[in-house]
């Protein structure tokens, strides 16, 4: 992009408010052409973000952030919002490790009220900043930008609920992209509500009502059914008003002056405000028009083609979780599948089409998807739910209270488990093995390539309570898989390389690290033994004590948090056997939210690749047994005879 065009001269929020019309429309061309470029190299959130481009504008133009809280829900669509407050120049880094991030964050502008990732809870904060703000006597406001998935979270409603009957100064603009903008969003349809914010006629609104109540209950009853009436019939608007908003829209969501005028006319208001635009998901760019879906999370693409680079290599572990459900329903006609909004980010897109009776999408309400799959399981079928690790957390009292408690055999099959990469600390998949191994009736499984993945779909189906399954946002090894999956023996882990100086037990896609790790060391004349738990709960708890005893040392390896984690049930396993003089080290993710970067760079920085686990584990091999180390513990009860 030229330096000397008009985006080159914004430097701040303030600076937009200088422009006039004329040159708002030529700097959201010039932020689409930024945004296209960055994305096409980076990958991003193209989509969302392109649609939304004038709406960020007339939002710099009218009100004036950081004094004004503006907060994004998702946060995906915040790219324009970025680029118009300091971050012009930054952005070429985005999602790039140590660049700028993908979504709003706190510590890198004062512009961003909020850390955002997750759908459905930027009404609720925004309600907590409108009441702080009434607490504090002070004037600014307050605009939360929610798009209309969005308003499939429950969460949403309960924000709706409470700031409507607050009755606090509130804006809420609600981003409307999968309505087609029908003839009520023309021209027209702008013009009445621009007429119907302004100030006068609002003020004789306001009168009439007061009129009309002193002439009888009967007269201000029948002008309000009259006016309700009409309300719902020319717009979906009369929810909003009930839970107390004063609703305005539909509007175009990319008529600027409409926009600037309708937000200059509602920014007097003094009470919660909805503003319905509509608008192009991919606008300004074709290719993300036609397909909104392929654009909304996208990796870098030709932006003449629109073509994403080609991944080659190993089919995913998500196709092979797509392709194993679709082969699993077809034997079984008890199968069904479940997902929260990612039919395709799932897999089951194919599943879907084939099977369209036994396919749910519920929309961003895991909580639903969760309490839904146990109302089936209850009735004898076996719902496969497919939500992503970092998302399922959404569902966890649900997952305990509704599906374990009650031992329904739903299958949770927790995609982008571990460290997903570029997203960031919000689509971490970090926390499940945690919490999913403390809960009660839950057996929880992580397979270590695509082959044992369709294994494990399959035991999972045989058995008679709730299952987990975590995997990875990652290719495959490319191994041979069977034509068909086998069932596996519940708690049995595996041996995949014998040894004595030290165990290194690794979960899921750690054991291919944990393989090459251990060739390094026997260059160095050391005999490693890897073993494959499989099974994060129950443990082989004899195959582990009894190659640990004999080894003496013990290295495990987990893509997730170490508090709590597998390398703890470890622990607990050799405390509760009365095993004592066992070293025993954990790697996983330390107590700290993981930022952004690709999978590979994250890995590495934690430790977890080959080089990393190779030197601790060679440092293991170079101490006695009976030295403490840092990050080592000792379980010192009683000897297990060998």
């Amino acid at each position: 992009m030229n330096k000397d065009s008009l985006l080159y001269k914004i430097d701040s929020a303030a600076d937009v408010q200088d422009l006039a019309l004329p040159e708002l429309k030529v700097l959201a061309e010039e932020i689409r052409e930024l945004i296209i470029e960055t994305v096409a190299e980076r990958g991003g959130h193209l989509a969302s973000s392109l649609g939304v481009v004038e709406l960020t504008l007339a939002l710099m133009k009218v009100f004036s952030p950081p004094k004004d809280r503006i907060v994004f829900d998702v946060g995906h669509q915040a790219y324009a919002y970025k680029i118009l407050t300091g971050r012009r120049d930054a952005f070429k880094t985005l999602r790039t490790k140590g660049g700028i991030s993908g979504f709003p964050k706190r510590d890198e502008s004062e512009y961003d009220s909020f850390d955002v990732g997750h759908a459905g809870n930027a009404i609720s904060f925004a309600a907590g900043l409108a009441q702080a703000k009434c607490f504090n006597g002070l004037d600014h406001k307050v605009i939360a930008i929610v798009g209309d998935g969005s308003l499939t979270c429950g969460v949403s409603y309960e924000g709706l609920n409470q700031a409507g009957a607050a009755k606090k100064d509130l804006i809420i603009i609600l981003n409307d992209n999968e309505m087609s903008i029908s003839p009520n969003v023309g021209a027209m349809a702008a013009y009445l509500n621009r007429i119907m914010t302004g100030q006068i006629v609002t003020r004789f609104r306001d009168e009439l009502k007061k009129i009309l109540k002193t002439m009888g209950r009967s007269i201000y009853g029948m002008a309000k059914q009259f006016e309700d009436a009409l309300k719902g019939f020319i717009t979906p608007g009369r929810l909003f008003e009930e839970l107390g908003f004063k609703y305005v829209g539909p509007i175009d969501g990319h008529q600027i002056k409409h926009l600037v005028d309708t937000f200059n006319n509602i920014k007097h208001f003094r009470e919660p405000v909805l503003i319905h635009t509509v608008t192009c998901k991919g606008k300004g760019y074709c290719k993300a028009e036609e397909n909104p879906s392929k654009f909304h999370g996208v990796g870098p693409f030709d932006i003449s083609t629109g073509a994403v680079a080609a991944s080659s290599g190993p089919p995913s572990y998500t196709s092979v979780f797509g392709s194993t459900a679709v082969k699993l329903a077809a034997k079984d006609p008890r199968v069904v599948a479940v997902t929260a909004a990612m039919e395709y980010g799932t897999g089951l897109a194919e599943f879907g089409h084939i099977f369209p009776r036994r396919f749910f999408d519920v929309g961003i309400a895991e909580q639903h998807g969760v309490i839904f799959a146990a109302g089936l399981a209850k009735e004898g079928y076996r719902p496969i739910v497919a939500i992503y690790s970092t998302f399922i957390q959404r569902g966890y009292d649900h997952i305990i209270h509704d599906v374990c408690m009650q031992k329904f055999p739903v299958i949770f099959a927790m995609d982008r488990a571990g460290i997903v990469g570029e997203d960031g600390p919000t689509h971490h998949g970090v926390f499940d093995i945690a919490f999913c191994r403390s809960i009660p009736n839950l057996t929880v499984m992580a397979p270590s390539d695509e082959d044992e993945l369709a294994d494990m779909m399959a035991t999972a189906l045989t058995l008679s309570g709730p299952t987990a399954i975590r995997y990875p946002r990652a290719a495959g090894l490319g191994i041979e898989m069977k034509k068909e999956p086998e069932v596996i023996q519940v708690g049995k882990g595996r041996m995949v390389r014998e040894g004595d100086d030290l165990l290194i037990i690794a979960v899921g896609p750690m054991l291919a690290v944990a393989l090459e790790a251990a060739e390094l060391l026997a260059e160095e004349g050391y005999a490693v033994a890897v073993l494959n738990p499989r099974f994060i709960k129950p443990l082989d708890g004899d195959l582990i004590i009894e190659k640990a005893v004999r080894c003496g040392k013990v290295l495990t390896l987990e893509e997730g948090v170490i508090a709590g984690g597998f390398g703890s049930a470890v622990l607990e396993l050799l405390a509760k056997e009365d095993v004592y003089n066992i070293q025993v080290s954990q790697m996983g993710v330390p107590d700290a939210f993981v930022q952004h970067g690709t999978r590979s760079e994250l890995l590495a920085e934690l430790g977890l690749d080959v080089q990393g686990v190779a030197a601790t584990a060679g440092e293991m091999l170079k101490t006695e047994t009976d030295v403490a180390l840092p990050k080592v513990a000792h379980i010192r009860r009683r000897s297990v005879e060998g």
